[in-house]
């Protein structure tokens, strides 16, 4: 069993759901990120996902662009990621997924670019701009290098196409709640919940169901963890306190934790 998963049959056991915290590697600084990290875990993240920054982040609102435009003028590479997951590895369990589109991996190399993110303490892979139905050799090589394969599915995937994506993901299925990017909203609509609902159901005994896009709220939290998700997935909340604080990691770090403190309260199950 993956660490994904043993991590996501642990919060089931104690009746409550997962707080995936999402942070964009090298923002502001490459050398920030690690106890950025820390504030996200020590505040009750169960799982991070680090983000890799790229020029062109089609599935990114404008919280994130903004960060991986901070992340990528700071200097951040690949490697810088890599770099900050093993940091956070060495001092902490909790699983570590890095998201990135397929040009990075591509150019590095797919069995090289998999077998250095495993040995720097990743346990999947999330890459939003590379199709299932494209996914065979990746899927092959995260297979040899013993990472989760983490697709993603969306209020417009159809039926058949679900299948296909639920038979090819491991560690959890990342649902987009919304139709366009990332991003902080208010209130979640009921198409959002009845989304994730209808998602419960057609994963039920398969693969954990992680809900993100709009998610920043304790009653957000509450609300998509009623509806039957295993996980919830917050980005750009969490990004916004770096981007409204780098100038000041003390303090953006104090924020993060608190912020994650509240989320992951909310994470009881009903």
């Amino acid at each position: 069993m993956s660490e994904i998963s043993t991590t996501f049959v642990e919060l089931r056991d104690r009746n409550a759901a997962a707080l995936i915290a999402y942070i964009t590697a090298g923002d502001p600084k490459p050398e920030n990120t690690p106890r950025l990290v820390s504030a996200l875990i020590e505040g009750g993240a169960d799982i991070v996902e680090l983000g890799i920054p790229f020029s062109d982040p089609i599935a990114d609102g404008p919280a994130i662009q903004a960060a991986v435009k901070r992340s990528l003028m700071s200097g951040t590479r690949p490697s810088d990621a890599l770099r900050v997951a093993r940091v956070i590895s060495e001092k902490y369990d909790t699983p570590l997924v890095l998201m990135t589109y397929y040009n990075p991996i591509f150019r590095i190399g797919l069995r090289k670019f998999l077998t250095s993110a495993r040995n720097s303490g990743i346990s999947g892979i999330i890459v939003p701009d590379l199709p299932v139905e494209e996914s065979a050799d990746f899927k092959k090589e995260c297979v040899a290098a013993s990472l989760d394969t983490i697709f993603l599915a969306a209020p417009s995937t159809e039926e058949r196409r679900l299948k296909e994506i639920i038979s090819q993901t491991t560690g959890y299925l990342y649902l987009i709640s919304l139709y366009g990017v990332t991003g902080v909203r208010r209130v979640l609509p009921d198409t959002a919940l009845e989304l994730v609902k209808k998602y419960s159901i057609a994963l039920r005994d398969t693969i954990p169901l992680a809900v993100g896009f709009g998610i920043s709220q304790p009653k957000h939290v509450r609300d998509i963890v009623r509806a039957g998700a295993d996980g919830v997935i917050v980005g750009s909340a969490f990004v916004n306190i770096v981007g409204e604080n780098s100038r000041n990691i003390l303090r953006a770090s104090a924020k993060l934790a608190r912020l994650a403190r509240s989320l992951k309260k909310a994470t009881r199950m009903a």
